[in-house]
């Protein structure tokens, strides 16, 4: 697939959910994989969307079309109301989707009060995205530590054909290594974000 003038909406950086009025979950993803895949992908010619979470907002290209998120339920929301009303080649989800939400209170927790969350899994925004859009070349992203390669590489499998993507990044930190699994379960390893930009431009 030639890259110049596809449509291609690409998902980037944390979500959080909240735990009361003023506090929420979150966790460290940056953004900065989804950011450098959306500056590449225009730069070859793509017509760019980038739903992009709560992270420092740095340089993004004005070609770029960008949608800022912050909330869980605001990604979902927003997601379902682009695939109703645009048609995309490739999607590219790389966002890091809170799993667990606890159940907010509805006012401020007291800061010297003790209090447990009880939390309750989240449904997968790839099961939308791929229902909403069956024609896209789906690109989904999976982050795991403290488990070998071959566990790694399992896990991704199952992931990928559960979401019936094309492709699936797995990812480990320290070092950082993904691993790029397509529909036929070929995998290539790369050691760089970089490297894996270029690897995925290639791909697509």
């Amino acid at each position: 697939m030639a890259i110049r003038d596809k449509k291609i909406l690409i998902t980037a950086g944390p979500t959080w959910v909240p735990i009361d009025k003023v506090r929420v979950i979150s966790n460290i993803a940056t953004g900065e994989t989804g950011i450098l895949l959306a500056r590449q992908l225009q730069r070859r010619g793509g017509k760019v969307t980038l739903f992009l979470g709560p992270v420092n907002l740095c340089r993004i290209p004005k070609k770029i079309r960008l949608i800022r998120f912050k909330f869980f339920d605001e990604l979902k929301n927003k997601i379902i109301q682009e695939l109703r009303s645009h048609r995309y080649d490739v999607i590219i989800h790389n966002a890091a989707v809170s799993d667990f939400a606890p159940l907010p209170y509805r006012d401020k927790i007291a800061s010297k009060k003790e209090f447990s969350l009880r939390l309750r899994p989240l449904p997968k925004i790839i099961t939308y995205i791929r229902r909403l859009a069956p024609q896209a070349k789906l690109i989904m992203f999976k982050l795991e530590s403290g488990i070998s390669q071959n566990v790694l590489i399992k896990r991704a499998k199952q992931a990928k054909d559960k979401a019936n993507a094309d492709l699936i990044i797995a990812n480990i930190l320290n070092p950082y290594r993904a691993l790029i699994v397509n529909r036929e379960n070929k995998v290539i390893l790369v050691r760089s974000k970089n490297e894996l930009i270029n690897r995925l431009t290639k791909l697509i």
